[in-house]
Protein backbone atom coordinates (compact mmCIF):
# COMPACT_ATOMS: atom_id res chain seq x y z
CA UNK A 1 0.00 0.00 0.00
CA UNK A 2 1.38 3.05 -0.94
CA UNK A 3 2.08 5.90 1.62
CA UNK A 4 1.60 8.99 -0.55
CA UNK A 5 -1.39 11.44 -0.50
CA UNK A 6 -3.90 10.16 -2.95
CA UNK A 7 -7.55 10.48 -3.58
CA UNK A 8 -10.61 8.15 -4.10
CA UNK A 9 -14.62 8.27 -4.03
CA UNK A 10 -16.57 4.73 -3.00
CA UNK A 11 -18.56 7.01 -3.26
CA UNK A 12 -17.43 9.74 -0.63
CA UNK A 13 -14.90 11.81 -2.24
CA UNK A 14 -11.68 10.82 0.42
CA UNK A 15 -8.09 11.70 0.91
CA UNK A 16 -6.09 9.28 2.55
CA UNK A 17 -2.32 9.37 3.40
CA UNK A 18 -0.11 10.50 6.08
CA UNK A 19 -0.36 14.29 6.38
CA UNK A 20 -3.53 14.35 4.42
CA UNK A 21 -5.22 16.47 8.02
CA UNK A 22 -3.04 19.11 7.01
CA UNK A 23 -4.97 19.70 3.59
CA UNK A 24 -7.77 20.01 5.59
CA UNK A 25 -8.19 24.20 5.98
CA UNK A 26 -8.09 24.50 1.90
CA UNK A 27 -11.18 21.61 2.01
CA UNK A 28 -12.95 23.56 4.32
CA UNK A 29 -12.56 26.51 1.57
CA UNK A 30 -13.62 24.65 -1.25
CA UNK A 31 -16.69 23.44 0.61
CA UNK A 32 -17.17 27.25 1.84
CA UNK A 33 -17.09 26.80 5.14
CA UNK A 34 -15.53 29.86 7.30
CA UNK A 35 -16.78 28.75 10.93
CA UNK A 36 -16.88 25.10 11.66
CA UNK A 37 -17.80 23.14 14.99
CA UNK A 38 -15.12 20.74 15.73
CA UNK A 39 -17.26 17.32 16.99
CA UNK A 40 -15.16 15.94 19.46
CA UNK A 41 -15.22 14.08 22.85
CA UNK A 42 -13.54 15.47 25.54
CA UNK A 43 -10.51 12.96 26.16
CA UNK A 44 -9.40 13.50 22.76
CA UNK A 45 -8.91 17.32 23.34
CA UNK A 46 -6.13 16.46 25.33
CA UNK A 47 -4.45 14.54 22.81
CA UNK A 48 -2.05 14.51 20.31
CA UNK A 49 -4.45 14.05 17.54
CA UNK A 50 -6.67 17.09 18.36
CA UNK A 51 -2.99 19.11 18.63
CA UNK A 52 -2.58 18.11 14.95
CA UNK A 53 -6.06 18.96 13.88
CA UNK A 54 -5.70 22.66 16.20
CA UNK A 55 -2.61 23.90 14.22
CA UNK A 56 -4.04 22.63 10.62
CA UNK A 57 -6.96 24.72 11.63
CA UNK A 58 -4.57 27.31 13.20
CA UNK A 59 -4.97 27.18 16.90
CA UNK A 60 -4.76 31.07 17.26
CA UNK A 61 -8.48 30.96 15.45
CA UNK A 62 -10.09 28.76 18.03
CA UNK A 63 -13.14 30.37 19.60
CA UNK A 64 -12.67 33.21 16.63
CA UNK A 65 -12.21 30.98 13.48
CA UNK A 66 -14.03 27.68 14.73
CA UNK A 67 -15.60 26.48 17.72
CA UNK A 68 -15.29 23.14 19.99
CA UNK A 69 -17.98 20.79 21.06
CA UNK A 70 -16.54 18.11 22.86
CA UNK A 71 -19.57 16.51 24.95
CA UNK A 72 -19.63 13.45 22.90
CA UNK A 73 -20.42 10.03 25.39
CA UNK A 74 -18.08 6.88 24.05
CA UNK A 75 -21.86 5.43 23.45
CA UNK A 76 -23.54 8.57 21.46
CA UNK A 77 -26.62 9.76 22.98
CA UNK A 78 -29.75 12.01 22.03
CA UNK A 79 -28.48 14.81 24.69
CA UNK A 80 -25.60 14.73 22.66
CA UNK A 81 -27.08 15.76 19.77
CA UNK A 82 -29.00 18.43 20.64
CA UNK A 83 -26.22 20.29 22.81
CA UNK A 84 -23.97 20.13 19.79
CA UNK A 85 -26.97 21.43 17.17
CA UNK A 86 -26.83 24.30 19.62
CA UNK A 87 -23.69 25.30 19.71
CA UNK A 88 -23.26 25.42 15.74
CA UNK A 89 -26.62 27.94 15.93
CA UNK A 90 -25.45 29.87 18.90
CA UNK A 91 -21.85 30.25 17.53
CA UNK A 92 -23.20 30.48 14.01
CA UNK A 93 -21.53 27.90 12.66
CA UNK A 94 -21.36 27.37 9.09
CA UNK A 95 -20.01 23.45 8.66
CA UNK A 96 -18.95 20.25 10.68
CA UNK A 97 -15.62 18.67 10.87
CA UNK A 98 -16.33 15.84 12.78
CA UNK A 99 -12.90 14.54 14.12
CA UNK A 100 -13.04 11.08 16.65
CA UNK A 101 -14.08 7.37 16.68
CA UNK A 102 -17.23 6.36 15.82
CA UNK A 103 -19.34 8.52 18.12
CA UNK A 104 -17.53 11.40 17.46
CA UNK A 105 -18.65 10.89 13.87
CA UNK A 106 -21.64 10.04 14.16
CA UNK A 107 -22.62 12.70 16.75
CA UNK A 108 -21.22 15.02 14.07
CA UNK A 109 -23.08 13.88 10.80
CA UNK A 110 -26.78 13.73 13.06
CA UNK A 111 -26.27 17.08 14.34
CA UNK A 112 -26.48 18.68 10.83
CA UNK A 113 -30.23 17.11 10.93
CA UNK A 114 -31.18 19.54 13.94
CA UNK A 115 -29.50 22.16 12.54
CA UNK A 116 -32.22 21.98 9.57
CA UNK A 117 -35.06 20.95 11.77
CA UNK A 118 -34.08 22.67 15.92
CA UNK A 119 -37.04 21.63 16.59
CA UNK A 120 -36.64 17.35 15.26
CA UNK A 121 -36.79 14.48 18.02
CA UNK A 122 -34.86 11.72 17.20
CA UNK A 123 -37.17 9.19 17.55
CA UNK A 124 -39.10 11.02 14.94
CA UNK A 125 -36.38 10.90 12.18
CA UNK A 126 -38.27 9.78 8.68
CA UNK A 127 -36.65 8.52 6.18
CA UNK A 128 -38.91 9.99 3.81
CA UNK A 129 -38.55 14.02 4.63
CA UNK A 130 -36.69 15.93 3.05
CA UNK A 131 -33.12 16.07 4.55
CA UNK A 132 -31.75 18.58 1.16
CA UNK A 133 -28.98 20.90 2.07
CA UNK A 134 -27.62 19.75 5.16
CA UNK A 135 -24.63 21.43 6.54
CA UNK A 136 -21.08 20.50 4.94
CA UNK A 137 -19.29 18.03 6.98
CA UNK A 138 -16.09 16.65 7.08
CA UNK A 139 -15.08 13.54 8.60
CA UNK A 140 -12.02 12.23 10.38
CA UNK A 141 -11.53 9.56 12.37
CA UNK A 142 -9.07 8.84 14.71
CA UNK A 143 -9.27 4.85 15.29
CA UNK A 144 -10.23 2.72 12.57
CA UNK A 145 -12.97 0.86 13.42
CA UNK A 146 -16.77 1.94 13.12
CA UNK A 147 -16.08 3.07 9.68
CA UNK A 148 -18.86 5.95 10.44
CA UNK A 149 -16.65 8.43 8.30
CA UNK A 150 -17.58 6.78 4.87
CA UNK A 151 -21.57 5.89 6.29
CA UNK A 152 -24.81 7.04 5.46
CA UNK A 153 -26.24 6.68 8.94
CA UNK A 154 -26.10 7.85 12.40
CA UNK A 155 -26.42 5.28 15.56
CA UNK A 156 -27.70 7.42 18.90
CA UNK A 157 -29.23 5.92 21.88
CA UNK A 158 -32.62 7.50 22.35
CA UNK A 159 -33.98 10.00 25.27
CA UNK A 160 -37.40 8.03 24.83
CA UNK A 161 -36.36 4.69 24.96
CA UNK A 162 -32.72 4.11 26.30
CA UNK A 163 -31.85 2.04 22.92
CA UNK A 164 -29.80 2.36 20.23
CA UNK A 165 -31.60 4.12 16.96
CA UNK A 166 -30.30 4.28 13.59
CA UNK A 167 -31.08 7.17 11.19
CA UNK A 168 -30.46 6.40 7.78
CA UNK A 169 -30.34 8.46 4.84
CA UNK A 170 -28.02 9.51 1.96
CA UNK A 171 -28.16 12.90 3.17
CA UNK A 172 -25.91 11.95 5.77
CA UNK A 173 -22.89 11.34 4.13
CA UNK A 174 -19.93 13.33 4.79
CA UNK A 175 -19.10 15.73 2.06
CA UNK A 176 -15.37 14.76 2.44
CA UNK A 177 -12.86 12.33 4.43
CA UNK A 178 -9.65 12.78 4.98
CA UNK A 179 -7.96 9.13 6.00
CA UNK A 180 -4.75 10.05 8.20
CA UNK A 181 -2.66 7.06 9.91
CA UNK A 182 -0.94 10.07 11.56
CA UNK A 183 -3.67 11.15 13.49
CA UNK A 184 -4.09 7.56 14.68
CA UNK A 185 -0.24 7.16 15.87
CA UNK A 186 -1.26 7.80 19.64
CA UNK A 187 -4.29 5.02 19.82
CA UNK A 188 -3.40 2.95 22.60
CA UNK A 189 -2.89 -0.67 21.82
CA UNK A 190 -6.72 -1.72 23.72
CA UNK A 191 -8.44 0.70 21.84
CA UNK A 192 -6.79 -0.38 18.44
CA UNK A 193 -7.75 -4.06 18.96
CA UNK A 194 -11.11 -3.28 19.56
CA UNK A 195 -12.14 -0.82 17.02
CA UNK A 196 -9.84 -3.21 14.80
CA UNK A 197 -12.06 -6.00 15.24
CA UNK A 198 -14.92 -3.70 14.61
CA UNK A 199 -13.43 -3.41 11.54
CA UNK A 200 -13.24 -7.45 11.19
CA UNK A 201 -17.09 -7.85 12.37
CA UNK A 202 -17.85 -5.69 9.97
CA UNK A 203 -16.66 -7.46 7.10
CA UNK A 204 -17.02 -10.61 8.37
CA UNK A 205 -21.14 -10.31 9.15
CA UNK A 206 -21.32 -7.69 5.71
CA UNK A 207 -19.78 -10.76 3.26
CA UNK A 208 -22.08 -13.93 5.16
CA UNK A 209 -25.09 -12.05 5.10
CA UNK A 210 -27.48 -13.29 2.45
CA UNK A 211 -28.77 -10.29 0.63
CA UNK A 212 -27.72 -10.18 -3.01
CA UNK A 213 -24.86 -7.27 -3.10
CA UNK A 214 -21.64 -8.85 -5.08
CA UNK A 215 -19.62 -5.57 -4.66
CA UNK A 216 -20.17 -5.38 -1.30
CA UNK A 217 -19.13 -8.97 -0.66
CA UNK A 218 -15.85 -7.89 -2.82
CA UNK A 219 -14.90 -5.07 -0.55
CA UNK A 220 -15.86 -7.05 2.87
CA UNK A 221 -12.88 -10.17 1.99
CA UNK A 222 -10.63 -7.27 0.84
CA UNK A 223 -11.25 -5.76 3.99
CA UNK A 224 -10.79 -8.95 6.33
CA UNK A 225 -7.48 -9.79 4.27
CA UNK A 226 -6.21 -5.90 5.50
CA UNK A 227 -7.34 -6.78 8.87
CA UNK A 228 -5.32 -10.17 8.83
CA UNK A 229 -2.24 -8.72 8.05
CA UNK A 230 -2.33 -5.24 10.10
CA UNK A 231 -4.39 -5.82 13.29
CA UNK A 232 -1.30 -6.92 15.20
CA UNK A 233 1.09 -5.15 13.86
CA UNK A 234 -0.42 -1.67 15.05
CA UNK A 235 -1.24 -3.17 18.03
CA UNK A 236 2.17 -4.13 18.67
CA UNK A 237 4.00 -0.61 17.08
CA UNK A 238 1.40 2.17 17.21
CA UNK A 239 4.00 4.14 14.82
CA UNK A 240 3.47 1.41 11.94
CA UNK A 241 2.35 3.96 9.47
CA UNK A 242 1.55 1.05 7.22
CA UNK A 243 -0.54 -0.63 8.91
CA UNK A 244 -2.45 2.10 10.65
CA UNK A 245 -3.04 3.16 7.36
CA UNK A 246 -4.39 -0.40 6.06
CA UNK A 247 -6.74 -0.13 8.99
CA UNK A 248 -8.00 3.13 8.52
CA UNK A 249 -9.26 1.80 4.79
CA UNK A 250 -10.48 -1.43 6.12
CA UNK A 251 -12.56 0.09 8.54
CA UNK A 252 -13.83 2.20 5.63
CA UNK A 253 -14.18 -0.92 3.65
CA UNK A 254 -16.14 -2.44 6.06
CA UNK A 255 -18.74 0.30 6.15
CA UNK A 256 -19.11 0.39 2.64
CA UNK A 257 -19.61 -3.09 3.38
CA UNK A 258 -22.45 -2.98 5.76
CA UNK A 259 -24.56 -1.13 3.48
CA UNK A 260 -25.24 -5.02 2.68
CA UNK A 261 -26.34 -5.08 6.60
CA UNK A 262 -25.23 -6.91 9.11
CA UNK A 263 -25.92 -9.72 11.83
CA UNK A 264 -26.54 -11.03 15.07
CA UNK A 265 -23.30 -10.35 16.28
CA UNK A 266 -24.24 -6.23 16.00
CA UNK A 267 -27.63 -7.36 17.76
CA UNK A 268 -26.04 -8.86 20.70
CA UNK A 269 -23.53 -5.89 20.96
CA UNK A 270 -25.58 -3.10 20.97
CA UNK A 271 -27.57 -3.92 24.33
CA UNK A 272 -23.92 -4.49 25.53
CA UNK A 273 -23.77 -0.84 24.75
CA UNK A 274 -26.32 0.58 25.71
CA UNK A 275 -27.19 -1.23 28.85
CA UNK A 276 -23.78 -2.41 30.47
CA UNK A 277 -21.83 0.55 28.62
CA UNK A 278 -19.58 -1.73 26.91
CA UNK A 279 -17.24 -0.08 23.90
CA UNK A 280 -18.92 -1.46 20.90
CA UNK A 281 -15.96 -2.65 19.76
CA UNK A 282 -15.12 -5.04 22.35
CA UNK A 283 -18.68 -5.96 22.07
CA UNK A 284 -18.49 -7.36 18.60
CA UNK A 285 -15.19 -8.65 19.88
CA UNK A 286 -17.04 -10.95 22.85
CA UNK A 287 -19.59 -12.16 20.59
CA UNK A 288 -17.80 -12.78 17.10
CA UNK A 289 -16.89 -16.41 17.97
CA UNK A 290 -19.72 -17.14 19.43
CA UNK A 291 -21.85 -16.32 16.37
CA UNK A 292 -19.60 -17.92 13.78
CA UNK A 293 -19.87 -20.96 16.21
CA UNK A 294 -23.55 -21.01 15.54
CA UNK A 295 -24.08 -20.01 12.12
CA UNK A 296 -21.16 -22.38 10.80
CA UNK A 297 -23.32 -25.40 12.18
CA UNK A 298 -26.68 -24.61 10.62
CA UNK A 299 -24.37 -23.39 7.24
CA UNK A 300 -21.45 -25.23 7.03
CA UNK A 301 -18.91 -23.90 4.70
CA UNK A 302 -20.24 -20.25 5.30
CA UNK A 303 -17.02 -19.24 6.75
CA UNK A 304 -14.38 -20.70 3.97
CA UNK A 305 -13.67 -17.55 1.71
CA UNK A 306 -13.35 -15.22 5.28
CA UNK A 307 -10.81 -17.70 5.78
CA UNK A 308 -8.80 -17.77 2.16
CA UNK A 309 -8.90 -14.15 2.93
CA UNK A 310 -7.18 -14.07 6.67
CA UNK A 311 -4.60 -16.24 4.50
CA UNK A 312 -5.37 -19.61 5.70
CA UNK A 313 -4.92 -22.63 3.03
CA UNK A 314 -8.20 -24.12 3.73
CA UNK A 315 -9.25 -24.81 -0.36
CA UNK A 316 -8.92 -28.21 0.42
CA UNK A 317 -10.86 -29.23 3.71
CA UNK A 318 -14.00 -30.43 4.37
CA UNK A 319 -17.16 -27.33 5.23
CA UNK A 320 -16.91 -28.25 8.83
CA UNK A 321 -12.97 -28.11 8.57
CA UNK A 322 -12.93 -24.39 6.81
CA UNK A 323 -15.33 -23.36 9.11
CA UNK A 324 -13.48 -24.67 12.15
CA UNK A 325 -10.40 -23.49 11.44
CA UNK A 326 -11.56 -19.82 10.60
CA UNK A 327 -13.51 -19.27 13.77
CA UNK A 328 -10.47 -20.75 15.38
CA UNK A 329 -8.06 -18.12 13.69
CA UNK A 330 -10.69 -14.79 14.70
CA UNK A 331 -10.69 -16.79 18.27
CA UNK A 332 -6.62 -16.23 18.26
CA UNK A 333 -6.65 -13.08 16.31
CA UNK A 334 -8.96 -11.54 19.07
CA UNK A 335 -6.54 -13.27 22.08
CA UNK A 336 -3.01 -11.77 20.26
CA UNK A 337 -4.21 -8.33 20.31
CA UNK A 338 -4.52 -8.58 24.02
CA UNK A 339 -8.55 -8.98 23.84
CA UNK A 340 -9.89 -11.48 26.44
CA UNK A 341 -13.06 -13.43 25.69
CA UNK A 342 -15.78 -14.09 28.44
CA UNK A 343 -18.12 -11.29 29.23
CA UNK A 344 -17.86 -12.17 32.61
CA UNK A 345 -14.70 -11.41 32.52
CA UNK A 346 -15.85 -7.61 31.51
CA UNK A 347 -18.36 -7.10 34.26
CA UNK A 348 -21.17 -8.11 32.43
CA UNK A 349 -23.41 -10.41 35.01
CA UNK A 350 -26.22 -12.80 34.54
CA UNK A 351 -28.84 -10.77 36.20
CA UNK A 352 -28.72 -8.76 33.44
CA UNK A 353 -29.18 -11.58 31.18
CA UNK A 354 -32.86 -10.82 30.77
CA UNK A 355 -32.94 -7.25 29.52
CA UNK A 356 -29.95 -8.27 27.12
CA UNK A 357 -32.08 -10.95 25.41
CA UNK A 358 -35.18 -8.62 25.22
CA UNK A 359 -33.25 -6.09 23.61
CA UNK A 360 -31.09 -7.90 21.34
CA UNK A 361 -34.98 -9.39 19.86
CA UNK A 362 -35.66 -6.33 19.32
CA UNK A 363 -32.66 -4.91 17.60
CA UNK A 364 -32.86 -5.47 13.07
CA UNK A 365 -29.25 -6.43 12.58
CA UNK A 366 -30.02 -10.34 13.27
CA UNK A 367 -32.91 -10.20 11.13
CA UNK A 368 -30.21 -10.12 7.89
CA UNK A 369 -28.28 -13.06 9.89
CA UNK A 370 -26.78 -16.34 7.45
CA UNK A 371 -29.55 -18.03 9.43
CA UNK A 372 -32.52 -17.48 11.20
CA UNK A 373 -31.98 -16.71 15.21
CA UNK A 374 -34.65 -16.74 17.59
CA UNK A 375 -34.88 -15.02 21.07
CA UNK A 376 -33.87 -18.42 22.26
CA UNK A 377 -30.97 -18.25 20.07
CA UNK A 378 -30.13 -15.09 21.27
CA UNK A 379 -30.13 -15.89 24.83
CA UNK A 380 -28.00 -19.36 24.20
CA UNK A 381 -25.31 -17.00 22.66
CA UNK A 382 -25.10 -14.92 25.48
CA UNK A 383 -24.68 -17.14 27.47
CA UNK A 384 -22.01 -19.27 25.16
CA UNK A 385 -20.15 -16.07 25.29
CA UNK A 386 -20.23 -15.34 29.03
Amino acid sequence: MSLSLTTFSFPTPTLFGPGGLKTLPERLAFLGVKRPLVVTDGGLVQTEAFRQLSAALGESKRGDGWIVFSGVHPNPVEADVIDGAKAYLDSKCDGVVAFGGGSALDVGKAIRLIVKRPELKLADFRFEDDWRGLAPCVCIPTTAGTGSEVGRSSVITLASTGRKAVMFHPELLADYVILDPEVTVGLPPKLTAATGIDALTHCIESYTCPMFHPMCDGVALEGIRLIAGSLERACENGGDLEARGRMLAAAAMGAVAFQKDLGATHSLAHPLSTICGMHHGLANALCLPVVMELNSQRKPGLYRRVGIACGLDIVGCSDAAADSRTILHVRELIGKVGIELGLRSHGVSLDKLDALVAQAADDPCHRTNPVPVTAEDLRGLYLAAM
